[in-house]
Parts: C-alpha cells; sequence; structure tokens
C-alpha cells in the first residue's frame, strides 16, 4: 500500500481532494513503476485539485503533472529498477495517473534519465515550469537573443523565476516584471538587474510600437501585456510565449511582425519528443545556477496540496512548490 492524493467527485459535481491509501493494481497500465519522491505544484494542478476539476479526464484521479524518482520495476529495456528518472508532459496527471501518489506506473517513453548533476529534489524545484522556461530560453537562443535586456513577465511565477535565474546565468541581463513589489529583493536573488512593475506593461495605448526596448523575452503571461510587450521588442528580437494567465486573446495588430521583423514563438512542453526533453534536462543540470534553486523552494506535503491548489490559482504562490511525496 502508498499514500495518493485522490480527488473524487461526487453525485453533485463536486470534486474532493484527500490523502488515501491504494494498491499497486489500481494504478492505470504503463511500462514502468516509479516510486515517486518528489512533485511540484502547477497552475494546471491547482485546476485539478479544484472545486471544478478542471482539466481531470476521469475520476477518481490522482493529479501531479510532473514527479522525479527512482525505477521500481520496468518491463522496458530502456530502464531497470534503481534508474533516476523525471517526467513532465504527457497529460499525466490530467488525463493519466500523475506525481501525487507515492507510486506512479506509466509509459516508458514518457521518462527522461535524471542528468547527472541533479537529484530529485533539484529536478521538481525545477519540475515543469523550469522545464518549459529552459525550452522558451532555448527558443530565444536558436533565433538569436539580441543585445539588451531581455524582458520576463509574471517573474515571481515558476516559469518566470526559473527564466530569471537561467537567463542571469548566462549573462544576459534581466528584466523582471512582477505585480508585487515584495518580490523585488527575490527576483533580484535570481540575477534580475532590473524590476518592472506589472502596471507599466498593462498601460493601454494606441501605439502599435514603442522604443526598441528588449532584445528577448520569455512571456509567461500572454493577453494585453504580449501585446504591449511585442510592440517594444528590439529588430528581429524574439518572444518565447509560456502562458495563458492574461487570456488567450491577442488584442495585437501585424505591425511589429512586418516591421520589426519580430518572431513569436509558441511553447508547448506537453508532449516534446524525447532528443528535446533531455537536450533541456541536460541543460538545465549545467546552465542553471542550483544553489540558487534553494531560494525559490517552498517544501509541502501532499496534505498541503488542497490548499497550495487554491492558492496557486489565486496567484499567491512566489517561486517553486515542491511537493515531499516520498516522505508525506
Amino acid at each position: 500500500m502508498f499514500k495518493a492524493l485522490v480527488v473524487n467527485k461526487d453525485d453533485e459535481g463536486k470534486t474532493h481532494a484527500a490523502v488515501e491509501e491504494l494498491s499497486l493494481d489500481q494504478l492505470p497500465a504503463g511500462d514502468v513503476v516509479v516510486a515517486v519522491e518528489y512533485s511540484t505544484v502547477n497552475y494546471k494542478d491547482g485546476l485539478c485539485i479544484g472545486p471544478g476539476g478542471g482539466l481531470v479526464r476521469n475520476y477518481p484521479h490522482v493529479p501531479g503533472i510532473d514527479f522525479a524518482g527512482t525505477v521500481e520495476t520496468s518491463d522496458d529495456p530502456r530502464y531497470a529498477a534503481g534508474d533516476k528518472v523525471v517526467l513532465t508532459g504527457w497529460r499525466v496527471g490530467e488525463a493519466h495517473w500523475g506525481g501525487y501518489g507515492q507510486k506512479a506506473r506509466v509509459k516508458a517513453d514518457w521518462l527522461v534519465p535524471l542528468p547527472k548533476g541533479l537529484d530529485a529534489r533539484q529536478a521538481m524545484a525545477v519540475g515543469t515550469a523550469g522545464f518549459t522556461a529552459m525550452l522558451a530560453v532555448m527558443a530565444l537562443e536558436d533565433h538569436g537573443i539580441k543585445d539588451g535586456p531581455v524582458l520576463v513577465t509574471g517573474a515571481a511565477g515558476g516559469v518566470g523565476s526559473v527564466a530569471t535565474a537561467i537567463l542571469a546565468n548566462l549573462g544576459h541581463q534581466v528584466a523582471a516584471v512582477t505585480g508585487r513589489p515584495e518580490t523585488g529583493a527575490y527576483l533580484e536573488s535570481l540575477g534580475a538587474s532590473q524590476i518592472v512593475a506589472r502596471e507599466e506593461l498593462n498601460e493601454t495605448t494606441k501605439r502599435p510600437l514603442e522604443a526598441e526596448t528588449w532584445g528577448g523575452c520569455v512571456d509567461a503571461v500572454g493577453g494585453e501585456m504580449l501585446a504591449r510587450v511585442l510592440g517594444q521588442m528590439k529588430y528581429g528580437a524574439s518572444v518565447s510565449a509560456v502562458g495563458l494567465a492574461g487570456g488567450a486573446g491577442l488584442p495585437a495588430t501585424v505591425i511589429p511582425f512586418l516591421l520589426r521583423g519580430v518572431n513569436l514563438l509558441g511553447i508547448d512542453s506537453v508532449m516534446q519528443p524525447f532528443e528535446a526533453r533531455q537536450r533541456a534536462w541536460q541543460r538545465i543540470a549545467t546552465d542553471l545556477p542550483l544553489a540558487k534553486l534553494e531560494d525559490m523552494i517552498v517544501p509541502a506535503t501532499l496534505a498541503d496540496l488542497p490548499s497550495l491548489g487554491r492558492d496557486i490559482l489565486k496567484g499567491q504562490v512566489k517561486g517553486r512548490v515542491v511537493v515531499d511525496v516520498a516522505g508525506s
């Protein structure tokens, strides 16, 4: 038997999350059983735990869209008992039971070997958000980061925190956007050289182009803020767009793309091919200042998850929530 956070839906359609004991034969099908050590809390997890059920496809359900741990048994020759692995994406925690259980059974294709230099706790301090941040930085590099500050919107959140730390460690000036002035010192500790108030980028303007300011951007917000940022990019600069917190609409014109050659790069971390996932995790192990991970970590247990799910939906979580699944 093992512990897991299980979400059930009652006859009235309301969801309820509680820590329960499960057996291995209750796990969904898969090639590999992993003893989960750590997981995280992301925006999608908040939706899955919340009263509406969010993205959950079936009940009962074990949320948790990522995890890191040790292979316990494997029917696939690529993995053996004792191997350290990490998983992000593939609708785990949505359509397939995820990381909020002390055991998980998944397809071998979904796993990536944990790279040298990262342990399971560090990997989940990075988590899906940090993995997405690295994909976003890699996309900017592939298109060429221009001179000048690189803007990071939603910088105090999971994606933004890791993107700020990675970019600063790579030698870029980072302008971190936040709506909470109290997070300024935290962002500076991650390497931000400039703090930009969210209100500055939320001001409405009818001008499709403004002064060329940013050499690149990791945008974790979207919506009107993204539209405003597009008009401030330097010629030929790129924006890696990773979030929809500000809405799925884009009230922009084609002018930044036509007259400034701005590149809008959509980043989807869910179904990346193995080679891309492996490359991103290897880059995380070498290019993310691991000592700064401790400044991002908010420790949690399985029992904390219902309240943390609500908090993350309200935008009240700073940094990276790391759930000690094995020790819960």
